[in-house]
């Protein structure tokens, strides 16, 4: 098959007088507001017919396909000259409102145009000549495209019917002639004109099968630049093409020629040219847009001001023709003539952060205006690139190991032919292909995006779940995996969690667990159409994964209580740090006023007169240390306690101290009058 659908494009445009109907479309004649002298009555705007409409947007489809497709890309029922097309339409004349509709009826255009797509071609006739014994190879295919205006849906399908019972004559007629051949495919494209303002009577609809030789697809547009962007967009997807906004190209005005702005031109080429966008996945990196409620797409690619004209130092992948979508513009101009010229011009691709990456280059050649591919990537005259390099260079931690293993898993072998094999089941290469097709179902390449590949408990499973068929020993291993899961879960083990481009630690426990049971009920998902235990080991994953709502209910509760215990309990050692502080202060102050009151003190030291010190040594429960405050212990009570602790090892304890009451004990007693008035003042005792 070595001619598609878009070798012949047959135009069918509309001439019966309700063509001659005003599009609405306003468009200004009087721009020389500014010169005009006073009295001068200004000009009227005047509105293109749809007729005018029809014909300036078919040329334009013209002029785009010959620009990117100067050969074998063939407009038939018109001559391939532009200047001649143009002629050939002007003698035609607009349509006569006041003459008979039958007599310039559409029908008859869409007859001759499928008349004309059973003419052998130049280009059919030379493949047929050479391959001679092979001639049927030589496919005739053609698409329609007719602009008109239907009355309603019923006309449409009347005009699908002529064509297809025309196709049906002429491949008969074809059939027995040797300057004709059969149509075995056509593609109509009914594109409906209406006036602007005014409500269509034809519904819009998609690409379908009338025949096994005629599909068709209806477009309801409003004339105009409607129209225009309609036709833009079906020459695009009928030639396999894409567009390209230059952006900030520098020009001088004309009205101040020191100063410069930048401009933008769109450019239409083979959609090739972004090939290495689609391998690299850079393309939303180059600015991909969308026009017209996303019925347009463009690629926007920087200029970058040239420092040469040698194309030959630039390595090049393609060079593909382009045609610019407003060639009428003064930018558009101005930059056709800049490279005409000689010049070159690189583009890049704007990017927020790195360094600029050019790939691509504006160029002519012989009197035609190229875009270049450039090798932004790594050339295929160096060595390959090692595995751990990733696509773009960033990422590095493939599961290298695990690949290799997966690869040992489904090595081919050969085997012989023989019929029972046949007849046992699926022939070797079936077999083989459905059991990579079963471990590739869900198998992460980068180990920072997977869990339980990564976890050593989960190998039983996972390589026994991509099996086709599960033993009952299969089964059982899976659950006990499965339980062995939910053990660590209940035990909080660690998970092997990637924290890449998280901040701090990473997520807490239970979100690591919580992805790593998603993870696994994922993975048996994918094989869980395959036999009635995959379905069972997938009913343990979610019975054991999900807890009963009361024991929700408890933890949660359990969970609000802590918190509050854990806010309690800072409350408390704050109040206890603040009350032990101020019950130092308090001691420190009763010593003080202690020295004060007794003068100085006086340092008990071991005299010869002191008795011997007792063999038992006091416990430190039994000495009556002052009253602990709450919380913790301050460092000045600690202090006193050893202090007191090591004092009281040195002597035997004073006995009035041992019968005091709350630690205090009343000195000389037996000093007392005989009215039983005491005969010291204040407590102080006279020697």
């Amino acid at each position: 098959m070595m001619f598609s659908v878009s070798h012949k494009t047959a135009f069918v445009v509309d001439h019966c007088p309700y063509m001659a109907e005003s599009s609405r479309q306003q468009v200004e004649c009087d721009v020389l507001t500014k010169s005009r002298g006073q009295g001068m009555i200004p000009l009227a705007p005047v509105s293109k017919s749809l007729w005018t409409c029809a014909v300036e947007c078919s040329m334009e489809y013209c002029r785009i396909l010959y620009d990117v497709y100067p050969l074998k890309k063939l407009v038939i029922c018109f001559s391939p000259g532009q200047n001649r097309l143009m002629s050939a339409l002007a003698a035609v004349g607009p349509p006569n409102p006041q003459e008979d509709p039958e007599c310039c009826s559409v029908l008859h255009g869409l007859v001759a145009a499928v008349e004309s797509l059973c003419k052998i071609t130049e280009y059919q006739h030379e493949a047929r000549t050479t391959l001679m014994d092979t001639a049927d190879r030589v496919a005739n295919r053609g698409r329609i495209i007719c602009l008109t205006n239907a009355k309603s849906d019923t006309h449409v399908r009347m005009l699908e019917d002529c064509v297809q019972e025309t196709i049906l004559e002429q491949n008969k007629m074809a059939a027995g002639s040797d300057r004709l051949m059969p149509i075995q495919q056509c593609e109509l494209v009914l594109v409906h004109i209406f006036p602007q303002g005014e409500d269509t009577l034809v519904s819009d609809r998609p690409k379908k099968e009338v025949s096994s030789l005629l599909t068709s697809e209806v477009h309801s547009v409003r004339a105009g630049r409607h129209l225009a962007t309609k036709l833009n967009i079906l020459v695009q997807q009928h030639f396999d093409l894409a567009s390209t906004t230059i952006t900030n190209i520098p020009m001088k005005e004309e009205q101040h020629a020191n100063t410069s702005a930048n401009y933008d031109v769109e450019l239409l080429h083979h959609r090739d040219a972004h090939l290495e966008f689609f391998k690299s996945g850079d393309l939303h990196m180059a600015g991909s847009t969308s026009r017209d409620s996303g019925l347009k797409e463009t690629v926007t690619l920087k200029w970058c001001t040239p420092r040469t004209n040698s194309v030959e130092l630039h390595y090049c992948t393609g060079a593909y023709r382009i045609s610019p979508t407003d060639v009428n513009s003064r930018p558009s101009s101005c930059l056709t003539n800049f490279l005409l010229n000689g010049r070159s011009v690189l583009l890049e691709q704007p990017r927020k952060s790195g360094s600029k990456v050019i790939s691509h280059m504006l160029s002519s050649h012989g009197g035609e205006i190229f875009l270049h591919v450039l090798n932004s990537t790594r050339s295929t005259l160096e060595d390959p690139p090692s595995i751990s390099e990733g696509c773009g260079g960033r990422v590095t931690d493939y599961r290298i190991t695990d690949f290799g293993e997966f690869m040992r898993e489904n090595r081919l072998t050969p085997v012989p032919e023989s019929p029972d094999a046949e007849a046992s089941g699926k022939p070797p290469a079936e077999r083989a292909k459905a059991q990579l097709e079963r471990y590739t179902r869900y198998w992460p390449m980068i180990i920072s995006q997977t869990t339980i590949f990564n976890m050593q408990a989960v190998v039983p499973l996972a390589n026994l779940i991509v099996k086709e068929n599960l033993s009952e020993e299969d089964l059982l291993t899976c659950q006990k995996t499965v339980y062995n899961l939910v053990d660590m879960e209940r035990k909080n083990d660690p998970l092997p969690i990637s924290t890449v481009g998280s901040r701090g630690k990473g997520p807490k426990r239970d979100e690591q667990y919580r992805i790593m049971w998603n993870e696994l009920e994922t993975l048996v998902k994918t094989h869980v159409a395959g036999s009635e235990r995959h379905q069972r080991v997938l009913d343990c994953i979610v019975a054991c994964r999900s807890k009963p709502p009361e024991e929700e209910e408890r933890k949660k509760r359990g969970r609000k209580r802590e918190d509050k215990e854990d806010k309690a309990e800072k409350n408390i050692n704050k109040d206890s740090e603040d009350k032990s502080w101020q019950e130092s202060e308090r001691l420190k102050g009763a010593v003080e006023r202690g020295k004060e009151e007794q003068g100085e003190s006086e340092v008990i030291k071991d005299s010869p007169d002191s008795p011997e010190p007792l063999n038992k040594k006091p416990r430190l429960e039994e000495i009556q240390l002052p009253e602990k405050a709450k919380g913790p212990v301050s460092l000045l009570t600690m202090w006193t306690n050893r202090i007191t602790v090591a004092n009281s090892r040195k002597h035997q304890e004073f006995a009035g101290r041992i019968s005091s009451v709350n630690n205090k004990a009343e000195l000389y007693q037996h000093l007392k009058d005989e009215n039983g008035m005491d005969l010291h003042e204040n407590g102080k005792a006279t020697r």
